[in-house]
């Protein structure tokens, strides 16, 4: 079973990595832009689709106002590129938000970005999830019936990617990505050039539907809140854009010049894709629609909407068909990669967590290959429950999504203005002073912009499932305030007991007892290890729960050359840990100062099974005794044959991979 399991872990995720190795998993430009900007560029996939979704509410002719909503997101993009390149070089450790907020407003704010970030990381790995088997299931609809398991089984591939290492990951990642952006420039290339230069209308299979309002005409506030609602969803396009500043330790030196190359790159291609897929859609009559068989009139009883990437590749490449398959595939596979930002962000950020002492500390620690394997595994697993609960609905799951980064970009701003503002205090060179003064210029805006965004974005999206990630959000940041509560107890606690050093004595005695069960070669060898300790007093001390079994040890024992005094305890209710507990217990408050050390003979086997067989009374009487002051536990382990293999493996094996029982 464990070389089984051994193998598979190699398999999954290759040979271990040494610590001294870490630098050749740092990604150059060429390999980070895919990596870090997956997200935000596939975001360009359903950010604009969701702008029409809401739009639909009103009827077709409010989708006139797609391009200035877009063109309103783009801008909100553009500030917020140009206040996240200020981060990334003035906090170049890869802290990102967190970092920045704690550093400047307090680890309360800190802690309010990062269980925002946290959640977000989430839903990012849903929501692209989502999307990605509904723009494949366009093309294939087996995939679309079947998109909420197709969904779990592409993160768990994801996390497995993720798991292998850095560098891997991101060089798998690379290839797909590219081939997203350059399939969807050739896609809005041809299809402008068709449409502007040859002049061949090109229509999208919904272009003849009529568009039917499910409220009739609406106007004055009711229009108002449902283009603010448009604008919030659309800007969903802006997600992922701090992951390059959380992840700047991943990047090759220069770290932060090369971060703030890649997020201007960022920002270029994504606010090109973003604004032409939104202008191709509307020279193409794309219609997408909430409940498309009752809102699109003319529409066969069995239609299936497609996406509006799939509708878009229809229609360009209407005497291709195979393009269609094509720009589904490489969408798909976008969106499946996008979470991989996630996958980089989040374990980071939970290690930052875990070393403040926020977080589990094992968050803290770094596999096999070098990656942090309880961040990226406890992410996969929280996608999946999102995924599952929603049913893989991007719509639904879209409700939830950008609150939480739209907290994080509102708070590391102000974070940012604070920053700028204390180093102009000290700051007395000219032309320092002038790049902190713009700098400080613009995070400011960045701040007023992304602050209102927050504002729109919270109150339009409240009541249809944006208070779930900010009850979630509520729930991480009590669990962390808990969490970081209690290793500072522990804390001050060692602290006392260390300033109370002076006043503790050795103790003056050592009582041995060493746990029979029968009188077999285990026993022998536990009966040897606690002489060699020289104790003040050693006794062997057995639990009787059957009369007739306890006699024939006695009298074995009498016959022995054994020199050590058996001393049985009853047992009428036939238990054996509390018996031994309640005598430790006596001889520890007979003599306060002196030390019981209690021997436990255990086997060591080599499979599952013979777990089993054998009585699990060690670990029981082991896990009551730590809790008794002045009370040592010391296992003698006797190896069967069967541990015989498991030693062989050692040195491939983990720690804890043979498995003990106390004997009886």
């Amino acid at each position: 079973m464990s070389k089984l399991s051994t193998v598979a872990r190699r398999l999954v995720l290759g040979r271990p990595f040494r610590s001294d190795k870490l630098s050749h998993t740092l990604l150059p430009k060429r390999i980070a832009l895919p990596v870090f900007a997956s997200d935000a560029l596939s975001s360009t996939a359903y950010a604009p689709e969701e702008i029409f979704l809401v739009l639909s509410v009103a009827g077709l002719t409010a989708y006139s106002m797609a391009p200035w909503i877009g063109l309103a997101v783009a801008a909100v993009m553009l500030i917020v590129i140009a206040s996240y390149r200020q981060n990334v070089h003035a906090y170049p450790s890869g802290g990102g938000d967190y970092e920045v907020v704690t550093t400047n407003l307090g680890p309360t704010a800190g802690l309010t970005v990062a269980s925002a970030l946290l959640v977000d990381y989430v839903l990012t790995v849903a929501v692209s999830m989502s999307s990605a088997m509904s723009n494949i299931g366009s093309a294939v609809p087996f995939i679309n019936q079947h998109k909420v398991w197709f969904a779990v089984v592409a993160i768990l591939l994801l996390a497995s990617l993720n798991l292998r290492g850095i560098r891997e990951s991101g060089t798998a990642f690379a290839i797909p990505t590219y081939a997203f952006m350059i399939g969807m420039v050739v896609m809005l290339g041809w299809g402008f050039f068709q449409i502007y230069v040859l002049g061949t209308p090109l229509k999208a299979e919904s272009a003849d539907f009529e568009m039917h309002s499910e409220h009739g005409d609406i106007l004055g506030f009711a229009l108002v809140f449902l283009v603010a609602r448009a604008f919030s969803s659309g800007s969903a396009a802006l997600t992922g854009v701090e992951a390059i500043s959380n992840g700047v330790p991943a990047f090759r030196k220069p770290k932060s010049r090369n971060a703030a190359t890649t997020l201007l790159l960022l920002g270029g291609i994504s606010i090109t894709l973003f604004m032409g897929i939104i202008m191709l859609a509307q020279a193409t009559g794309v219609q997408i629609a909430e409940r498309p068989n009752e809102q699109l009139v003319g529409a066969p009883v069995d239609y299936h909407q497609r996406t509006l990437i799939a509708q878009l590749a229809d229609a360009v490449f209407h005497d291709f068909p195979l393009g269609l398959f094509l720009i589904a595939l490489v969408t798909a596979l976008i969106l499946v990669l996008a979470a991989n930002t996630a996958f980089n962000g989040f374990p980071v950020l939970g290690s930052i967590l875990a070393q403040d002492r926020f977080l589990p500390r094992q968050l803290h620690t770094r596999g096999d290959r070098l990656a942090f394997s309880n961040g990226i595994l406890f992410l996969a697993f929280g996608a999946i429950a999102f995924v599952v609960a929603f049913q893989a609905e991007v719509t639904a799951l879209i409700q939830l999504y950008i609150v939480g980064v739209f907290v994080s970009f509102t708070l590391s701003q102000i974070g940012m203005v604070r920053h700028w503002t204390r180093l102009l205090r000290t700051e007395t060179d000219v032309a320092a002073r002038g790049r902190m003064m713009r700098a400080r210029v613009i995070n400011t805006i960045g701040f007023v912009c992304t602050g209102t965004v927050l504002v729109i974005v919270v109150v339009t999206k409240f009541m249809v499932g944006a208070w779930i990630a900010i009850l979630a959000m509520a729930a991480l940041f009590g669990i962390m305030k808990l969490i970081h509560r209690h290793y500072a107890s522990v804390s001050r606690e060692l602290e006392a007991r260390a300033a109370e050093t002076e006043d503790i004595v050795l103790p003056s005695r050592n009582h041995a007892i060493v746990l029979v069960s029968n009188l077999h070669m285990p026993t022998m060898r536990a009966l040897a290890y606690a002489r060699a300790t020289r104790p003040d007093l050693l006794e062997a001390v057995t639990v009787s729960v059957d009369d007739a079994e306890t006699r024939q040890l006695v009298h074995k024992w009498e016959h022995s050359d054994i020199s050590v005094p058996l001393k049985v305890i009853a047992s009428p209710y036939r238990e054996i840990t509390r018996p031994v507990l309640d005598y430790v217990k006596r001889v520890s408050k007979d003599s306060p100062r002196t030390v019981v050390t209690v021997f436990i003979p255990e086997y060591v086997v080599g499979h599952w099974w013979e777990q089993v067989l054998h009585n699990q009374s060690a670990l029981r009487l082991k896990g009551r005794l730590l809790f008794e002051p002045n009370v040592m536990v010391t296992s003698v382990p006797w190896q069967l044959s069967s541990s015989e293999r498991l030693r062989k493996l050692a040195p491939q094996s983990a720690p804890g991979d043979a498995r003990k029982g106390f004997l009886e």
